[in-house]
């Protein structure tokens, strides 16, 4: 069976795409999935996690993990041609909404939409949904470096629900852990067994893996 393709889109810069792609990524493959990644960015920064994680000597695994760069017009037959071979293909887009973004969502089997914990990224959202409607396919909206409990997190959240997407039940918090492990070429579930940052990523897929499927 071919694999599903995954497009990560946000027209706000800083919205967390790249640690989105990579902690999902590496959750992925640590459930026995093969996963390639496409950076269509050219900021290069999942590109540079990448090359990060190859220096490392403990990431043996990585046989079932596959990198390579595209332009934002050539996503779609990148991603056409990596699912062929692997179980999960995820797309890092970079932070725009134009027509250049539309090969990457006409070929994604789910958009995921991070949103930082603002009404400003919030209001950015609306682009990335409105395409994303265009080329009839499902998006969800992923709550990102979130603060639970404050006024403003649950303000957004509230907002979020009301777009036309679904919004995933696991919020992804503000810490230290996702940027830490991001420089050092991980995903936050390679640096403790258990702990609030993992069992984040650990529901997200749960929910990712029922959308999909």
């Amino acid at each position: 069976m071919a694999g599903r393709i995954i497009t990560v889109a946000q027209q706000k810069g800083g919205s967390g795409k790249t640690t989105l792609t990579v902690n999902l990524a590496i959750s992925l493959l640590a459930r026995g999935y093969s996963v390639a990644l496409i950076d269509t960015d050219p900021q290069g920064s999942l590109g540079r996690w990448f090359m990060e994680r190859r220096e490392r000597p403990d990431t043996d695994q990585d046989e079932a993990l596959e990198f390579s760069t595209s332009s934002a017009w050539g996503a779609s037959y990148e991603g056409e041609k990596l699912k062929k071979n692997y179980d999960f293909v995820l797309i890092d887009t970079p932070p725009k909404i134009d027509s250049d973004l539309r090969p990457a969502l006409r070929v994604a089997d789910l958009v995921m939409v991070p949103v930082a914990t603002s009404h400003v990224d919030l209001w950015a959202t609306e682009g990335v949904l409105d395409l994303t409607r265009r080329e009839k396919r499902g998006a969800m909206i992923v709550m990102n470096r979130t603060r639970p409990g404050t006024r403003l997190a649950v303000e957004v959240a509230e907002a979020a629900a009301e777009l036309e997407a679904s919004v995933a039940g696991a919020h992804l918090s503000n810490r230290v852990a996702y940027a830490e492990t991001l420089g050092q070429g991980l995903g936050v579930i390679e640096r403790a067994r258990s702990g609030p940052a993992r069992d984040e990523i650990d529901a997200l897929t749960d929910e990712v893996l029922a959308a999909v499927n």
